[in-house]
């Protein structure tokens, strides 16, 4: 077989491929389908939610799992709609949207289509998801800035490294030992602040400081020192 043989043997087969791909989805879309009308039937006709969950969600990891069964126990005792809104938890920052007046039953659903979110009630009967994201917030990625606060500790900062502009503190640095070490321009650096706008130079950073933190016991006698 030539390369020109080949090459339409392979796109043969990769039409082939194709159309048993776009029969696969047709049909996943198909029982997906079913399943969100089948679970809205259910709910509407007063069954338990929390069997509901266990028929449909059956292949959940443990931690959703509890998470669902926990949102399904907490739902119970809700009869009216709710204001629900949703946070987003980064690494660095965090974001709150409404998601709007919904009923038990659609709160439920969106606990469902989302089982790695984590329901809760505030004091004045709110609904909140909460979703953690690995990586940066879209503000952290604009502004946010490793530094050294006023106590020797590395701190991420909104912006310029100042004492009102903290996020986050993570250790106490031995300043003596990362001046030694390091060259005279990355402390220079670090002082005035190093911009990070993902999570790989977000953690590059803390990985490379990490090895200039005073030891814990050093820290507490640094702060109880008169």
């Amino acid at each position: 077989m030539n390369v020109l043989q080949l090459l339409k043997h392979l796109k043969r087969k990769l039409r082939w491929k194709r159309s048993w791909l776009t029969l696969g989805m047709f049909f996943a879309v198909v029982v997906v389908s079913y399943i969100l009308y089948a679970t809205g039937s259910l709910l509407s006709a007063g069954d338990s939610p929390r069997g509901v969950v266990r028929s449909t969600f059956a292949g959940l990891t443990p931690v959703d799992d509890q998470r669902l069964q926990e949102a399904t126990t907490t739902l119970k005792s809700i009869t009216n709609s709710r204001e629900s809104y949703l946070l987003k938890t980064y690494v660095c920052g965090e974001e709150r949207s409404q998601l709007g007046l919904q009923t038990p039953q659609e709160l439920l659903k969106m606990q469902m289509k989302h089982p790695n979110w984590l329901l809760s009630i505030g004091a004045n009967g709110e609904v909140t998801f909460t979703e953690s994201i690995d990586d940066l917030s879209p503000a952290c990625k604009e502004k946010a800035v490793f530094g050294i606060d006023g106590s020797s500790n590395l701190s991420l900062f909104n912006g310029t490294p100042a004492k009102d502009n903290v996020i986050r503190t993570f250790f106490q640095l031995n300043i003596k030992h990362l001046e030694s070490s390091l060259p005279r321009e990355t402390v220079e650096q670090l002082h005035e602040g190093i911009r990070v706008t993902d999570l790989e130079e977000y953690n590059s950073v803390l990985s490379t400081f990490s090895d200039y933190a005073m030891p814990p016991q050093e820290t507490e006698r640094a702060m109880t020192r008169p």
